[in-house]
C-alpha cells in the first residue's frame, strides 16, 4: 500500500488563545437635572450622536429668573446697608476725638459695618447661586456618544437635586470601546507561569494585544489591547473577568454585540501536522508514523490550537518521524502493516494557496 509521509513542519509559532465576550462602553452617564420644573423643550433626537456641551432639555427659566432677580436686589440692599455703615464708622471717627460719643458706641458702629460687609457677601453668594440654578435649566450632554431615547417628553414635571432627580436619557460613548471577557483559571495560570518565567509579559502591566471578530466575520480585523484584569478568580465560574480597548472608528461595535478574542499567549517551537493525518482513538488523538522496515506505528499525541491551516502537536512525535498524510481511510493502513512510503511535504495554508 503507497502512503505520503513527511516530517512534522518545525516552526516557530505565536499562540492565540480565543475567548468569547460583549463590548462594553468606556463610559455611561444616566442624563438628570439638578433643578426641578416643568420641561419646555427637547433639542434631541432619540438615537443620535451628541457631543460634550450639546443642549439636550429646557426647564422653564421663569422661577429662576425671578429668583434671580431677587437675589440681585438683594445685593442691592445689602450694599445701601455697607456704604451707611461705612459713613457711620467715618463720622464716629471724628466724633470719638471730641468725646462727642462714647468707645462703646463707636465699637458698635464698627461691628454694624462687619456685619453689613457679611450680608453682603452672603447676599453675592445668593445670586451665584441663582445664576448656577438658571443655568442648570439648561441639561446638556455630559460626555459624547449616543444618547437613549427620551425618558420623559415636555411638559412634564421633574425632580432635580443630588437625590431622587427624574432620569431624563443616558448616554454611552462609542470610541474606543471595551470588550470585556472571561479567562478560564487553567489559562490564567498558564499566563502567570510564562511571566513568572520572563516568557510572557504580564497584562496587568504592558498593553498585551489582542484581535477580535464579531459574528458574521471570517477574519480577525480588529486589534486592542488589553487595559484591565481583575484581581480575583470568579468563584462561581472560576474565571478572571479581563477587558481590552478597541478602537470604533466606524461606530460599526455598539455596547452588547457579542463576538470572539484572541489573546496572544506566548511564542515557542512547535511541530504541525495537517488535521487530515490526526485519527481518533476513542478518548485519544492518534497519528500513524512509518517507522523501521516501513511498518506503521501509532503514536498517541497532545494537540494544540490551529496555526496556519496546521494543527500544533505539543506532545507525542518527534521531528524525525515521518507522518502519514493520505491514505488513511484505507483498512490496510493500520498498526503494523507494511506500506511503500512516498515523499511528501507539509505544507501552510498560505503556501497552498500560493
Amino acid at each position: 500500500m503507497p502512503v505520503t509521509v513527511a516530517p512534522p513542519m518545525a516552526k516557530r509559532v505565536t499562540q492565540w488563545d480565543e475567548f468569547s465576550g460583549r463590548f462594553e462602553a468606556v463610559a455611561s452617564v444616566e442624563v438628570r437635572a439638578r433643578v426641578s420644573g416643568f420641561i419646555d423643550k427637547l433639542h434631541f433626537r432619540d438615537g443620535q450622536l451628541v457631543n460634550v456641551g450639546d443642549l439636550l432639555f429646557s426647564i422653564d427659566k421663569r422661577p429662576y429668573e425671578i429668583a434671580l432677580e431677587s437675589a440681585q436686589a438683594e445685593v442691592a440692599r445689602n450694599k445701601a446697608q455697607v456704604e451707611l455703615a461705612e459713613l457711620q464708622v467715618e463720622r464716629g471717627a471724628s466724633l470719638i476725638k471730641s468725646r462727642t460719643i462714647t468707645d462703646a458706641e463707636y465699637d458698635q458702629r464698627k461691628a454694624n459695618l462687619n456685619v453689613a460687609r457679611a450680608q453682603l457677601k452672603a447676599a453675592e453668594a445668593a445670586v451665584r447661586g441663582a445664576e448656577l440654578n438658571l443655568d442648570w435649566t439648561d441639561v446638556r450632554a455630559p460626555l459624547a456618544g449616543r444618547i437613549s431615547d427620551r425618558k420623559v417628553d415636555a411638559g412634564n414635571l421633574i425632580q432635580g437635586g443630588q437625590q431622587g432627580a427624574t432620569m431624563l436619557a443616558t448616554i454611552v460613548t462609542l470610541d474606543p470601546i471595551r470588550f470585556v471577557f472571561d479567562v478560564s483559571e487553567s489559562d490564567y495560570l498558564r499566563y502567570t507561569r510564562l511571566y513568572l518565567s520572563g516568557a510572557m509579559a504580564s497584562s496587568r502591566d504592558s498593553l498585551s494585544p489582542v484581535r477580535i471578530r464579531l459574528a458574521d466575520e471570517a477574519e480577525w480585523t480588529r486589534p486592542g489591547k488589553v487595559d484591565f484584569v481583575d484581581n480575583s478568580l470568579s468563584p462561581r465560574s472560576g474565571t478572571m473577568r479581563t477587558r481590552a480597548v478597541v478602537e470604533n472608528k466606524d461606530q460599526l461595535l455598539t455596547p452588547g454585540v457579542f463576538g470572539r478574542v484572541q489573546l496572544f499567549g506566548g511564542e515557542y517551537d512547535a511541530l504541525l501536522v495537517p488535521d487530515s493525518a490526526i485519527v481518533s482513538d476513542q478518548a485519544r488523538k492518534i497519528v500513524f508514523t512509518v517507522g523501521e522496515n516501513n511498518v506503521v506505528q501509532a503514536k498517541p499525541v497532545t494537540l494544540g490550537p490551529l496555526i496556519d491551516g496546521l494543527r500544533v502537536v505539543r506532545d507525542g512525535l518527534l521531528p524525525t518521524d515521518n507522518v502519514v498524510l493520505d491514505g488513511l481511510a484505507n483498512p490496510m493502513v493500520r498498526p503494523g502493516a507494511k506500506v511503500v512510503p512516498q515523499k511528501g511535504q507539509i505544507k501552510t495554508a498560505d503556501a497552498k494557496a500560493g
